[in-house]
């Protein structure tokens, strides 16, 4: 799964699209199935975007000396991540974006593993629209997408309900 930051030609707008691989994002863009999700513009290209380091939200260390590598994508690009000390206006923008994600998920229901059952059910009309949250593997979420079923990945890991304190 590759992701890339997206943009409306006339730059107003940007957005993420997740796509299986590079080619997967030329054919769909060629079939005309990206577009702005804001203004609904075909006219959509690959954004300047920094390089992604991603961890896994469900790995874990093996023990405390041995971290365990973090899982990357093959064809995200990787960069060396610097010790210094996180700057006060990003440690600010991360707190207000967790905080963000807390509000949003007080109006949303947690669905578990039936996220990819439940969406679809809802975008094609068998049940009453409602927000979501909830489990689904990468594949699934691209699936999600190619039906045209707005799908986004949380910033930050959401425990359970039944594994909450």
């Amino acid at each position: 799964m590759i992701v890339y930051d997206l943009e409306c030609r006339t730059g107003q707008h940007r957005f993420e699209g997740w796509f299986k691989s590079s080619e997967d994002f030329a054919r769909q863009q060629e079939r005309g199935l990206v577009s702005c999700p804001h203004c609904g513009s075909a006219e959509v290209g690959k954004a300047i975007q920094a390089p992604r380091l991603s961890r896994k939200g469900n790995q874990m260390v093996e023990a405390p000396s041995r971290p365990q590598q973090p899982s990357r994508p093959a064809e995200v690009p990787t960069a060396p991540v610097a010790s210094a000390p996180i700057p006060a206006e990003a440690v600010e923008v991360i707190r207000k974006l967790a905080q963000m994600q807390v509000e949003a998920l007080k109006s949303s229901r947690y669905v578990g593993k039936n996220f990819a059952e439940d969406a679809r059910a809802m975008h094609y009309g068998e049940r009453e629209a409602e927000a979501i949250h909830g489990q689904t593997s990468a594949s699934e979420a691209q699936e999600l997408l190619e039906e045209g079923i707005a799908v986004m990945p949380l910033p930050f890991p959401v425990t359970p309900p039944e594994q909450a304190n």
